[in-house]
């Protein structure tokens, strides 16, 4: 069952780094083109606007770009810590892209991709969970072989 759960990390992962990349190094015209236009839809909704902030829509590009990119890389190849780390960032990340599309009122078929890869993402945190409260609770299942401390008086005064 591990194996699975390593499989479906780095298909993620890389997943997520082509589409880091892709963002970042667009193919060809048409297709960067089009990537400009929906950021600068994006950028019209994005969640901050309501403190004030609006971002400039290709340095939103670039950064959503290199976050998925470094994130997707770190998930796939990386150790333990940073896995969960990027894990953290690319669940924010779709957390994002849903409301996005949301606000925008996109239909359903358009939000489908971030909302399973969300759920990919939940399920790879929960399974991280789960081995590691395996781990503890093979520590803390070890019985103590010392008595306790009124029992060793009691047991040292009957001798």
């Amino acid at each position: 069952m591990a194996l699975v759960f390593v499989a479906l990390r780095v298909l993620l992962g890389g997943f997520f780094a082509l589409t880091g990349a892709a963002k970042l190094w667009p193919l060809s015209a048409p297709e960067s083109e089009q990537m400009k236009a929906l950021f600068v839809q994006f950028a019209e909704v994005f969640p901050l606007k309501l403190f004030g902030y609006q971002p400039d829509p290709m340095n939103y590009q670039t950064t959503v770009g290199w976050l998925e990119l470094l994130a997707g890389l770190l998930m796939a190849l990386g150790p333990p810590i940073l896995q969960e780390i990027s894990n953290l960032f690319l669940t924010l990340l779709m957390m994002g892209a849903i409301f996005t599309l949301a606000c925008l009122k996109e239909c359903l078929s358009t939000c489908i991709p971030a909302i399973i890869c969300l759920g990919l993402l939940r399920l790879l945190d929960i399974c991280q969970s789960l081995v590691q409260t395996k781990k503890v609770g093979r520590y803390c299942r070890k019985k103590s072989v010392l008595k306790k401390p009124w029992e060793q008086r009691v047991s040292s005064c009957q001798l």
